[in-house]
């Protein structure tokens, strides 16, 4: 199979699937418009950063294939990886076609190194490692080298080579500069940490993106998963059940996810029955701000 990349042509390999897994939802999945162009897309996601680097490891890549299956089923669309995440890339652009993710799902990945001509080289290295020609969405991966790739970026667009383009960020520490950037340059997307244990975005960070039109995706949503060692054993407050609420992962990704400027939030998984964990978070009931305040104080307390 071949196909178009950024300024080149490559071939792909084939990956022979496993075997079905899928999950029927109980009701669609939450959407949330971007905000600069009003196009929907569901409000929980699929993160690749280390749940994806599995190499060749077929017993593994089946578990994942099962999840992409069931991902697709659900209706959920979002799917994020960058040339950071090892064999990430590499796996998901094998297993997309077995999981009929071809066409209905919204890509995005990263560009994560120095330099213009470095900056090219690696864009077409994963869309060839993604078996695509083009990406929903490609960002600026941490800020690295963020000027000189912008300028890339925004050429790629008007050709239509990617349809969005977004800078990213995994620590508070780094708020202030996505703040001066997103107040000077014109972005589709923002991606930065934001969970029950990390909530600093929740202040200036959603504010500059909600006044100045730019998609947030949430990462980290679980706190790179250490949230979960905080709560593990424990029982759900009592209330929770009437946020339709039925596991922590649940609770977290329903306060992220109670923060309207949110548009998706990205946790990581292997495990085709966490997946469907996560994504009733953006089915039911959305808490609002009192709820909200709620749950933040009772983690807090935790």
């Amino acid at each position: 199979m071949r196909r178009r990349d950024f300024f080149s042509h490559s071939a792909a390999a084939a990956f022979v699937p496993w075997r079905h897994f899928a999950i029927q939802p109980a009701m669609p999945l939450h959407t949330a418009p971007i905000p600069s162009t009003g196009e929907r897309i569901a409000r929980v996601g699929l993160g690749t950063w280390s749940t994806f680097d599995v190499g060749d490891d077929r017993t593994k890549r089946a578990e994942l294939l099962e999840t992409l299956r069931a991902f697709q089923r659900a209706g959920s669309s979002v799917i994020d990886t960058s040339p950071m995440y090892g064999s990430s890339e590499s796996v998901l652009g094998d297993l997309l076609g077995p999981a009929g993710l071809t066409t209905s799902r919204f890509l995005a990945t990263k560009v994560w190194t120095q330099g213009e001509t470095a900056g090219i080289a690696q864009m077409n290295e994963s869309l060839r490692k993604l078996r695509t020609d083009k990406v929903d969405l490609m960002q600026i991966h941490n800020l690295v080298d963020w000027q000189v790739h912008l300028r890339t970026l925004r050429q790629c667009k008007e050709q239509g080579r990617i349809r969005y383009l977004g800078i990213t960020h995994y620590q508070a520490s780094a708020a202030d500069a996505v703040i001066r950037i997103l107040q000077r340059e014109p972005v589709d997307f923002l991606q930065f940490n934001l969970s029950l244990d990390e909530p600093e975005a929740a202040g200036r960070v959603l504010k500059i993106c909600a006044d100045r039109g730019v998609a947030f995706i949430a990462n980290r949503p679980f706190g790179g998963g250490g949230s979960f060692g905080r709560v593990r054993g424990k029982p759900l407050p009592s209330w929770a059940a009437e946020q339709g609420i039925g596991s922590w992962a649940a609770f977290m990704l329903k306060w992220v996810l109670s923060h309207p400027e949110v548009t998706c939030a990205i946790p990581g998984t292997s495990n085709p029955r966490h997946l469907a964990d996560n994504l009733d978070a953006a089915r039911g009931a959305i808490p609002d701000g009192t709820t909200q305040a709620r749950m933040a104080a009772y983690w807090k307390a935790r």
